[in-house]
C-alpha cells in the first residue's frame, strides 16, 4: 500500500503531464503570426521543461542534484507564465484555455516552491 506522500507524487506527475498536453495543444492553435510561433517555440520548450525537470529528479544522484532539478523546474514555470501573461495581455489564444493553464500553473509552481523550500530546510 502506498503512503500518501507516493500517492501525492503520482497525482502531480500526472497533472504536470496533463498541463504539458494541454499546452502543447493551446500553442499549436495559436495564430500563425511571428510574435505567436516566436512566443510559442519559447514556451513549449520552457513548459515541456517544467515536467522534464520533474521527471528527472526521480533519478538524482544526490539530495543537491535533486534540489537543483527542482529549481529548473520552477524556474521553467515562472517563464512559462511570463510567455502565457503576454499572449493573454496580446489578446492572443483561447482566452478560456488561456486563464485555466496560467491558473493551473501558478498551483504548479507554488507547489514546486513549496517542495523546494521543504527540501532546504526552510519550511
Amino acid at each position: 500500500m502506498q503512503n500518501d506522500n507516493s500517492k501525492f507524487k503520482i497525482e502531480f506527475k500526472k497533472r504536470l503531464y496533463n498541463f504539458v498536453l494541454r499546452l502543447i495543444k493551446f500553442i499549436d492553435k495559436l495564430p500563425k503570426d511571428s510574435v505567436c510561433q516566436t512566443m510559442g517555440n519559447q514556451l513549449i520548450r520552457s513548459g515541456t521543461s517544467i515536467l522534464a525537470n520533474y521527471v528527472e529528479a526521480s533519478s538524482a544522484s544526490s539530495r543537491k542534484d535533486f534540489i537543483n532539478f527542482f529549481t529548473h523546474s520552477l524556474k521553467s514555470a515562472n517563464e512559462s507564465k511570463v510567455w502565457l501573461t503576454l499572449l493573454r495581455d496580446l489578446d492572443k489564444g483561447n482566452k478560456n484555455e488561456l486563464s485555466w493553464l496560467l491558473n493551473e500553473l501558478i498551483e504548479i509552481a507554488n507547489i514546486i516552491a513549496s517542495s523546494i523550500l521543504t527540501l532546504k530546510g526552510k519550511k
